[in-house]
């Protein structure tokens, strides 16, 4: 009987409109993810306000999500790789999208805490599953550009927290904002359901029947009879015996794996003390919180740009090299921004360009992951990074609040932000080096 290796197949042909539609749903997703992620910085001085409470007070409702988050994607992975990225990917979409529309109701500070470490759980589901079930659908030659372009609805989300919140929080309240975060996701359910496919490769590790795998190709051109037998990379036998987890600590992938979450940590570390903190920091320097708002979204805005040219550049180069490269860039730019004044007209070009490069690293990080594992652990080794790397953003998330208790001054709390940026550029250059894919096009079935 004739056998077809699923992933040579999908990485020797052109993309098809049906993978482009995978492409933008796993974008609208990512997209209300940002939104939602972001949000807490955005309305955390209107919440600081009216119920009264320090910074210090707020960092654990700040950290809560992050609990979240990292739970959220160290149980999803494994849990993936078991029954599917389809079926986990929908119920973290209805997660966050429920315990986000019930924060906008909280009356107080523990409830709104909870909340959040639910809405987090969700979130922190949804971003890794995402990326694994693009990553198998779509050619390798293109992971770096096509991933990168999901993650830019990351980008596009937290920036869009800023300017909606700048629209909306004089008029509604910050309430307004996490229902929105709620109402979005809960209204795409049925598109997301009725356009989101298994993943073929799963499928294939699974053993399913090859009538089922078959049919599944068909929208990708695919012209294969119920005889045909389909095989993947699913890592060899011994690397599967050992269990999901227990895999990513197998002699191979080992130094890949910790590699992997000490850069993801440094680099989400700056990011959310960035994003959370960053809004507080400048009004309480003086300036409006609509202006501290629109300031803190180019940060994303300059993300979106680095995404691309991270992702583009990343398939004709290292990828290692061209995201470590990011990274010290985006320390240097943080540097900067410690040497000037708040009311300088430089702080927003200077916080545009970090985003380019620590959220175009970052994101270039998550186009990289899926590619070191095999089939039979990769959801699990996408999303234990995700995970263990959400603890910096709960470092961050903490950090941010004593930092400014303390009452540092605004230069000295940059130049700790610039240090875990380069850390993260070294973690990653001390991982293994592995070439990009290089996969000629072709056009048979």
């Amino acid at each position: 009987m004739p056998s077809v290796n699923i992933r040579e197949w999908i990485d020797s042909r052109p993309m098809t409109r049906y993978q482009w539609g995978i492409l933008f749903l796993c974008f609208c997703i990512v997209t209300l993810d940002g939104f939602d992620a972001a949000i807490m910085g955005f309305i955390a001085p209107a919440i600081l306000q009216e119920w009264g409470i320090s910074k210090t007070a707020f960092g654990p409702i700040m950290a809560a999500a992050m609990v979240g988050l990292a739970v959220g994607a160290l149980v999803s992975g494994p849990w993936s790789d078991k029954i599917g990225r389809r079926r986990v990917l929908l119920a973290s979409v209805i997660t966050f999208g429920t315990f986000s529309l019930l924060s906008g109701f909280a009356q107080s500070p523990m409830q709104l805490a909870a909340l959040r470490f639910l809405t987090g759980l969700g979130l922190g589901a949804a971003m890794p599953n995402c990326t694994t079930l693009l990553s198998e659908f779509i050619p390798a030659r293109l992971r770096g550009s096509l991933v990168t372009l999901m993650f830019m609805g990351f980008g596009l989300g937290s920036a869009m927290g800023g300017f909606v919140s700048a629209w909306m929080l004089p008029h509604w309240g910050w309430n307004s904002l996490l229902i929105l975060g709620g109402v979005l996701p809960l209204l795409m359910l049925p598109l997301l359901w009725r356009g989101l496919p298994e993943s073929v490769e799963f499928m294939v590790g699974k053993g399913l029947p090859s009538a089922r795998i078959a049919n599944s190709l068909r929208p990708l051109g695919g012209q294969f009879d119920d005889t045909c037998q389909f095989v993947t990379n699913g890592g060899s036998p011994a690397e599967q015996a050992q269990g999901r987890v227990a895999g990513l600590f197998g002699p191979s992938y080992r130094r890949i794996t910790l590699s992997l979450w000490a850069t993801y940590f440094m680099g989400l570390l700056v990011i959310y003390l960035l994003t959370g903190w960053l809004p507080t920091l400048i009004k309480d320097a003086g300036l409006p919180i609509e202006r501290a708002a629109i300031i803190t979204a180019l940060f994303q805005v300059g993300g979106l740009v680095g995404i691309l040219l991270v992702g583009y550049t990343m398939d004709r180069v290292s990828p290692r090299k061209v995201i470590a490269t990011a990274y010290a860039g985006g320390a240097v730019c943080v540097f900067a921004i410690g040497l000037l004044a708040v009311d300088s007209s430089l702080l927003g070009v200077l916080v545009l360009l970090a985003g380019f490069c620590i959220n175009g690293a970052q994101t270039g990080l998550n186009a990289y992951a899926p590619g070191l594992y095999p089939t039979a652990f990769r959801a699990t080794g996408v999303s234990w990074m995700l995970g263990m790397g959400r603890f910096g953003g709960i470092a961050g998330s903490m950090m941010g609040g004593a930092l400014l208790s303390l009452g540092m001054p605004m230069n000295l709390i940059f130049a700790v932000l610039g240090v875990p940026a380069i850390l993260a550029a070294l973690s990653l250059l001390a991982g293994p080096r592995i070439a990009a894919p290089r996969v000629a096009v072709s056009l048979g079935h």
